[in-house]
């Protein structure tokens, strides 16, 4: 059942309830830090809405009516649980603010991640942080799904129904053992020679794949992989043991490129192989509290 017209807003019994106890509108303004003209109007105005006089003025001050009386009980009780109601919603978005879930792809949680939950626990060491791991198509059927406050994807744009915001780049790379005969290689490999290259990938939805996928679609696309594995480790490794050539994020291989343990494979430059890392949080929606925080240390290059 709706309330009637006749039922005052909560700032009006507030300030009834402030005269009642300090004798004086003037003196329940101050306290309320409203001026007296502003106080005087609404105590009016609440009796003009209720249809009784509620306030007996006089030079000394200002005191309930009879009728006034009753309303000022009736309003103690009303601003009471009001605000027990303020205090539990500050118990709930203390404990929301308590908590952080996030998703991210595994290039994000393995290699900019880390760094940027330390700069997190530096800024806010009280929050609780949950990180799980997912091919980008699983980053976004979480956030969707409201499993996950933030979440972390690799890919040319936000998949549908997400908002996001780059937050680093990255580019992919093609790798192969030392003893591999590309790793010799002085001129650039072509596009279409990678095309028709059964290489050692990602799997479907992961966005290494769909970068590489993008990119060799006007060559005829990606050939039929010759292993797909789910992780840039099990990629590395496999590049290690000679199984083929190997398509995977420059973040992952950076050690063993230095340590001449793989060998980035010369690309022509008619090859894009850049990809955004942007994080995702539902469409219509903006992150708060810890997501909100972590998000600003990524763009601050927390990481």
């Amino acid at each position: 059942m709706p309330l009637s017209p006749r039922v005052p807003e909560l700032g009006a019994l507030e300030l009834l309830l402030a005269v009642a106890r300090r004798g004086s509108v003037g003196r329940a303004a101050a306290e309320l830090g409203v001026s007296q003209p502003t106080a005087s109007a609404r105590i009016k105005g609440m009796e003009r809405q209720i249809g009784v006089a509620l306030l007996e003025r006089s030079p000394r001050g200002s005191r309930p009516t009879e009728a006034g009386l009753l309303v000022v009980e009736w309003a103690r009780g009303v601003v009471e649980a009001a605000q027990a109601l303020d205090a539990g919603i500050d118990a709930l978005r203390e404990r929301r603010d308590a908590r952080l879930r996030v998703v991210a792809s595994l290039t994000v949680a393995e290699y900019l991640m880390p760094g940027w939950l330390l700069a997190l626990h530096r800024a806010s060491p009280g929050t609780a942080v949950t990180l799980r791991t997912a091919n980008s198509a699983d980053v976004a059927g979480q956030v969707l799904a409201g499993e996950a406050d933030l979440g972390f994807v690799e890919g040319p744009a936000a998949p549908p129904g997400l908002s996001g915001v780059v937050v680093a780049a990255d580019r992919l790379v093609v790798v192969v053992a030392p003893d591999h005969p590309w790793a010799r290689r002085r001129s650039p490999l072509t596009a279409e020679r990678l095309a028709a290259t059964s290489l050692v990938l990602r799997e479907p939805g992961s966005g290494t794949r769909e970068v590489l996928d993008a990119a060799l679609a006007p060559y005829g696309g990606v050939a039929r992989p010759r292993l797909e594995l789910a992780s840039s480790t099990a990629l590395k490794a496999a590049a290690m043991t000679g199984a083929g050539p190997v398509c995977l994020s420059e973040l992952a291989v950076v050690e063993e490129l230095a340590t001449r343990r793989l060998v980035a494979v010369p690309l022509e430059e008619s090859l894009d192989l850049r990809r955004p890392l942007r994080a995702v949080w539902p469409a219509g929606q903006q992150p708060a509290g810890p997501a909100r925080d972590l998000l600003a240390l990524t763009r601050r290059g927390g990481r």
